[in-house]
């Protein structure tokens, strides 16, 4: 359960899930509140903001993508959750691009959900300034541009430790493949697939005990790549 009451919208157009999640939330230390479609959830935000966002893709009007943008126009730091149907991927991508920090798929079970929640309001509470960041056994040295693994320094390339130092900075979210390689190569690269899939392979083998069962680089399928820590018993 939170420490802290965290503020929860629902917004989703179906009564009986609202109540159901409003309950259960609820129950786990949430104070919530709910929406009916896009325009209800951008006014009630706009009144009032929430920590987190629980938006359903599939809504009448403006649509939980358009819903998500403007939500992330209204404020960078809140957490959007999108709920999207199994096996859409493009639905996936499209969230994820128009700002949703994750997702998650129908149908799915309640503990996923509040796990997948809690692990957004991680993220997004300010964190610490330092130069170092840490996930299970690795250590990075942002200052001095250094990556360690149970203490042994691990010598990467300036490619592989800028792509290494956004996955640290952005944990447990998903990584597009568009996103990563337009913030590495630059913002007119986006097709080109096998940059990414080469280096990962390259840290795989550098940072994983086992590169062929990753705990670290996880493979988002058909959307891109997302890194864990994985010490992190909720992640």
């Amino acid at each position: 359960m939170p420490q802290e009451t965290s503020r929860i919208l629902i917004v989703d157009d179906e009564p009986a899930l609202r109540r159901a999640l409003r309950t259960s939330l609820a129950a786990s230390g949430f104070a919530v509140e709910e929406a009916v479609n896009g325009e209800d959830a951008i006014e009630i935000f706009g009144r009032s903001r929430s920590d987190l966002v629980l938006l359903d893709i599939n809504m009448p009007g403006i649509g939980g993508v358009e819903t998500c943008r403007r939500l992330r126009g209204l404020s960078a730091d809140a957490g959007i959750v999108m709920v999207t149907v199994r096996d859409s991927e493009d639905d996936q991508v499209r969230a994820l691009e128009a700002g949703a920090d994750d997702y998650v798929t129908k149908p799915y079970r309640f503990r996923e959900l509040l796990a997948r929640l809690r692990a957004v309001l991680r993220r997004t509470k300010p964190r610490s300034s330092g130069a170092k960041l840490r996930a299970g056994d690795l250590e990075l040295d942002r200052e001095h541009r250094l990556l360690k693994k149970s203490g042994a320094e691990v010598h990467l390339s300036p490619t592989e430790f800028n792509l290494m130092a956004f996955f640290f900075e952005h944990q447990d979210v998903p990584l597009t493949h568009t996103r990563l390689l337009r913030a590495i190569w630059g913002p007119e690269y986006g097709n080109e697939l096998e940059y990414l899939r080469s280096y990962v392979r390259m840290l795989r083998k550098k940072i994983e005990d086992d590169p062929a069962h990753p705990l670290y680089i996880l493979t988002e399928p058909w959307i891109g790549y997302r890194f864990r820590d994985p010490s992190d018993a909720e992640a």
